[in-house]
């Protein structure tokens, strides 16, 4: 076989680099038109692939400070997100998203080529993608039915350094039992960080793991403003833990990581009556999925609907090619999950508005209808 090769960059960059595939996001795999004036037309097509809200809140954003660094932790955010936690602002740390907070948690506790990280796939892919870019290595636990196998998790705490738990989980939706989660964050005690994935909770807000944050203090929580709140677009999210990770992580994040735009859309997100608009879109959002479920489970071309506790459904269907091609030729576009472990045939669709959710159904109506005439047609 011959041998690629390689630019100087690629000589001079780390070898694992060279062949490791990132991580294939919604926009990297389905990019924005643009309009006539170059900028990005989301309007073109239906985006229910990235469990994205439908709609954003409105804001009012000052341009009076962009020309100095923001704050390190803008005072505004800070104070705005431990009102809407409850936490003191030590133990809070506002990141780049959620993302970030993956990557400062993997860059303090492992050390490269030396130290792994415990993932429970299927599972949210940046935890493997963010340890794979630092060196670290990765045990994987797989799930059973949905759950952890903690016994399995267990077995595997001495050759680890940190473990990622995805509650409600991406893509299968469901939470995972707090008891799991508790015996997990008991055995890993002087052992292991345990991270718990919360970019979801606002879905389900009574099962965080936050409350545990005064017992143990190997447990750090992940938040995001990206879903709930309607902000994918800011890039905002919040790592909770004990003052003394904090101060970890504060050690190796960027000097300027939140940017004075992002701190006052963010803030005025977490106050008032922004507040309340994003539980009352929550409450549609989970009227709408149940809808979306109730539909699925009554259909003859669907295997499997999964639990969902976030804002998106996730189903498994033998018609998987036909119904993510067909709707994706009509300019909706949802996600195929079915490259990862144990989720064959599954695709995921993101909750979007009413209107939005009845094309979809409508659409994917007609594309059986259509797929099935076809193979009566070819049988005879």
């Amino acid at each position: 076989m011959a041998t690629k090769d390689l630019s100087s960059a690629e000589k001079l960059a780390r070898a694992e680099l060279i062949e490791m595939v990132p991580y294939q996001s919604a926009r990297r795999l389905q990019k924005a038109d643009a309009d006539a004036n170059g900028k990005q037309a989301f309007n073109s097509k239906i985006w229910l692939n990235a469990n994205e809200a439908s709609g954003p809140g409105k804001y009012q954003l000052s341009a009076d400070c962009i020309n100095r660094y923001p704050d390190f932790q803008p005072e505004n955010l800070m104070a705005a997100y431990s009102d809407y936690s409850g936490l003191p602002v030590e133990q809070l740390l506002a990141t780049r998203g959620a993302d970030e907070g993956i990557e400062l948690i993997i860059r303090t506790f492992c050390t490269a080529y030396q130290d792994s990280i415990l993932i429970c796939p299927p599972t949210y892919g940046m935890y493997a993608i963010s340890a794979e870019n630092h060196g670290a290595g990765i045990v994987k636990v797989p799930q059973v039915n949905n759950q952890l196998d903690v016994d399995g998790i267990i077995e595997q705490l001495d050759n680890v350094n940190v473990v990622f738990l995805c509650s409600p989980g991406n893509p299968t939706g469901n939470l995972l039992p707090k008891a799991q989660i508790k015996a997990v964050l008991e055995a890993a005690q002087d052992k292991a960080i345990v991270v718990v994935d919360e970019a979801y909770i606002e879905f389900s807000p009574e099962d965080s793991a936050q409350s545990w944050l005064a017992d143990y203090p190997n447990l750090v929580v992940l938040r995001t403003l990206s879903k709930a709140f309607a902000l994918a677009g800011l890039r905002c999210g919040f790592t909770l833990a004990s003052k003394e990770i904090i101060t970890l992580l504060s050690k190796v994040i960027a000097p300027y990581p939140i940017s004075a735009p992002v701190a006052e859309i963010a803030s005025q997100a977490l106050t008032g009556d922004n507040l309340q608009l994003m539980k009352v879109r929550v409450e549609e959002t989970k009227i709408l999925r149940q809808s979306l479920i109730s539909w699925l489970e009554t259909q003859s071309w669907v295997d499997e609907v999964f639990v969902s506790d976030a804002n998106f459904v996730l189903f498994r269907t033998p018609l998987k090619t036909d119904i993510f091609d067909g709707l994706k030729a009509q300019g909706i576009l949802i996600r195929d999950q079915s490259k990862q472990l144990q989720l064959e045939n599954c695709l995921r669709i993101s909750i979007g508005s009413k209107r939005e959710m009845d094309l979809v159904q409508k659409t994917m109506t007609n594309l059986v209808t259509n797929t099935s005439a076809l193979s009566v047609q070819e049988t005879n």
